[in-house]
């Protein structure tokens, strides 16, 4: 884009853990004139990465929003998560920017782990730029790290900029190759022009000349200049750069090394040129162009010691403090950088500020002034791949773990948490064990909780594989009423799924009538964990007859008898160890098929098949049967052999029986016995 933009901008810094996301924002905001000195990410004085998990670990664990004026622009820069634990969060701040920037590390094997950002991003139409970074510390060369990511992209890559190289190979400018400049890095300044090398168009002629060819292929009129070899103007081929990017058409590459300031001025005014103006971004989100105010949440805080803070972008209007939204009044307006908190009277279209104490409101919510909000695209809320079970050190804290939970819930969507009835844990569920490390930390740093958390029992099953019937009497004297019943029953196994069936064939009022509930809740009573000390289910169980007496007998003295003669039936019964199967499908790149295969046979996993992933080039679905007992770490596994891209959804399928040596490991380890 030529001239001013049309209101603050938002850019989106994103990229793999380690590509330098967070040092490139220091470079980005010291360019700026933002900040006073370049904070670093190791010093732990980044404006980026601020909380106490994110610079315990060096990595980004949420959103960063800083702000800058470059050239008299005003800009907004989202630094994002780079783990795959995280990815919720870094497309939540994708779908709010008018461009992103994607951070890669010049190192052609790792290139696959972009394949499902790009894949968002192109979904979305959500204009983005490369930038290959660290180019000072390569051992690949540019042409080959643009090769190894295009073949995960499924926009063409458009190289503006040729890096120079002096002495020993050192990389000391670059050459834009639209202007047909050369220009030398100089840190912390503008970078001086130099003249070009003698034999420089002699090798880059084909590069520059591929540039303008992939722009051609989305306009006539260049594309016959071009047959024709009519040479351009260089304005007509930036028009061309900056349409086609915000259309989501190319994706130019940058290239540089934010640690030492190389290409970072070069990429402000790439962003300044040619990012669009925030109404292409709201229109594509669906956002009316006339009408009240629109903003929406990205983004929900509870910073330690303060009230809720919603991180918005305002598409229309103006948010001001003591205004209504969506019913509830704004209590302030805030503009953040880091973990810097700037009170202002109001906002307009465009900008990114926190609003204080939107109680109620969650994220992903769009606020209105009035009227009926839009529904603009969302991120989709990833499945649960990682439990721990938790609990308060302090049995004190128990109530305050509840709250507390729920607020971290509000502030990550991608937690979840489960009251597991069989096994009585409470379970935090999330995207992966760094996820929930960092889980864990938050409540300890913000809420003051110490709590434990290791890996979820599994909710076995038991059984029976051969019928009984039972005869129990129970008799008690002691002084008064004294306590009398008895019982005949019949107990035979079920077909697999059938849970547990009562029947009633007393006749001849041997038991009166209302005594038969009591037997009911008695046998189901024992049945909550059998001889093998675990739920007992596919079971049916009938009353034949018995015996009463007009003085001793009570519900009670049933329900007792019957929880003894089911006692007394079932070890005779041929008990067996059920284990939950869960039915799963792990997506990955099928360079990695036959890999996860191998991993699903050494999990004990049946594979049912595999086909291409509907709608992702070059990824396949393994679809198997697995135990439970062995999804716990799979995540980590998969990932680890995947270059961190696998992932896997599941749900239960059946119980079956799990007998010999695994079946010995888990009884020795049953939480109690059953009684006796």
């Amino acid at each position: 884009m030529n001239g001013k933009a049309a209101g603050p901008r938002t850019v989106a810094v994103v990229g793999p853990y380690l590509s330098g996301k967070t040092t490139l924002l220091e470079g980005l905001l010291h360019t700026a004139g933002a900040t006073g000195r370049r904070g670093s990410v190791r010093d732990g004085n980044s404006v980026g990465d601020h909380a106490a998990e994110a610079r315990a670990r060096q990595m980004s664990t949420e959103i960063n929003v800083a702000s800058a004026t470059f050239m008299d622009d005003p800009w907004f820069i989202l630094d994002c998560p780079g783990s795959v634990e995280l990815t919720y969060e870094t497309q939540s701040a994708l779908l709010a920017a008018d461009v992103a920037v994607v951070v890669v590390e010049p190192e052609t094997e790792r290139a696959l782990t972009l394949g499902p950002l790009f894949k968002f991003l192109d979904d979305h139409q959500v204009p983005h730029m490369l930038f290959i970074n660290k180019l000072d510390t390569a051992s690949a060369r540019v042409r080959d790290v643009l090769a190894a990511v295009q073949s995960v992209s499924q926009r063409p890559l458009v190289l503006r900029h040729v890096p120079l190289r002096g002495a020993e190979d050192a990389i000391t400018g670059y050459v834009d190759l639209i202007s047909e400049r050369a220009y030398r890095y100089k840190p912390g300044q503008a970078s001086d022009l130099v003249k070009l090398p003698d034999d420089f168009w002699d090798r880059e002629r084909p590069t520059r000349t591929s540039l303008v060819e992939k722009l051609a292929d989305f306009d006539d009129k260049l594309l016959e200049q071009l047959l024709e070899d009519v040479e351009p103007d260089k304005e007509e081929i930036y028009r061309h750069l900056a349409m086609d990017l915000s259309r989501d058409l190319i994706v130019p590459v940058l290239v540089g090394a934010a640690q030492l300031d190389h290409g970072v001025r070069r990429l402000w005014k790439a962003l300044r040129h040619d990012t669009p103006a925030p109404d292409v971004a709201a229109e594509r989100l669906g956002m009316p162009a006339t009408g009240e105010t629109i903003a929406q949440v990205i983004k929900t805080f509870y910073p330690p010691h303060s009230g809720k803070l919603s991180l918005v972008r305002v598409w229309r209007g103006k948010v001001s403090e003591g205004q209504t939204l969506n019913g509830v009044r704004v209590a302030g307006v805030l503009r953040l950088s880091g973990a810097n908190h700037e009170k202002v009277p109001s906002a307009g279209a465009g900008e990114v500020v926190a609003l204080a104490r939107l109680e109620g409101i969650a994220t992903g919510v769009v606020l209105t002034s009035g009227g009926s909000p839009p529904k603009p695209p969302h991120a989709e809320i990833p499945a649960p791949v990682y439990g721990l079970a938790i609990a308060a050190e302090k049995r004190s804290d128990d109530v305050k773990l509840s709250g507390a939970i729920a607020r971290l819930i509000e502030e990550d969507p991608t937690l979840s948490l489960e009251h597991n009835p069989d096994t009585h844990e409470m379970v935090l569920w999330g995207q992966g064990d760094v996820h929930l490390q960092i889980a864990l930390d938050r409540l300890r740093s913000k809420h003051g909780l110490s709590v434990t958390g290791q890996a979820p029992a599994i909710p076995y099953k038991e059984t029976i594989r051969r019928s009984t019937a039972q005869h129990s009497r129970f008799k008690r004297q002691s002084g008064g009423h004294g306590q009398f019943a008895d019982i005949q029953i019949e107990v035979k196994p079920l077909p697999r799924g059938s849970g547990h069936v009562f029947t009633d064939k007393v006749v001849g009022g041997t038991i009166p009538k209302n005594y038969i509930p009591a037997v009911s809740e008695g046998v189901a009573d024992y049945l909550a964990q059998g001889p093998l000390g675990f739920p007992v289910v596919d079971v049916s169980t009938t009353l034949i007859t018995g015996q009463f007496h007009a003085v001793d007998s009570s519900d009670q003295a049933f329900k007792t008898v019957a929880r003894m003669a089911m006692s007394e039936a079932m070890p005779n019964c041929d008990p067996v160890l059920l284990e939950p199967v869960h039915f799963v499908e792990i997506a990955v790149p099928n360079a990695f098929t036959s890999r996860v295969q191998r991993l699903v046979s050494g999990r004990r996993g049946q594979i049912l098949g595999y086909d291409a992933k509907q709608g992702w080039q070059g990824w396949d679905v393994v679809a198997a049967n697995m135990p439970r007992s062995e999804l716990h770490d799979l995540i980590v596994e998969l990932r680890s052999i995947t270059l961190g891209v696998g992932t896997y959804a599941d749900r239960f399928d059946h119980l079956q029986e799990l007998t010999g040596k695994l079946a010995e490991k888990v009884l020795a380890g049953r939480p109690v016995q059953a009684a006796e």
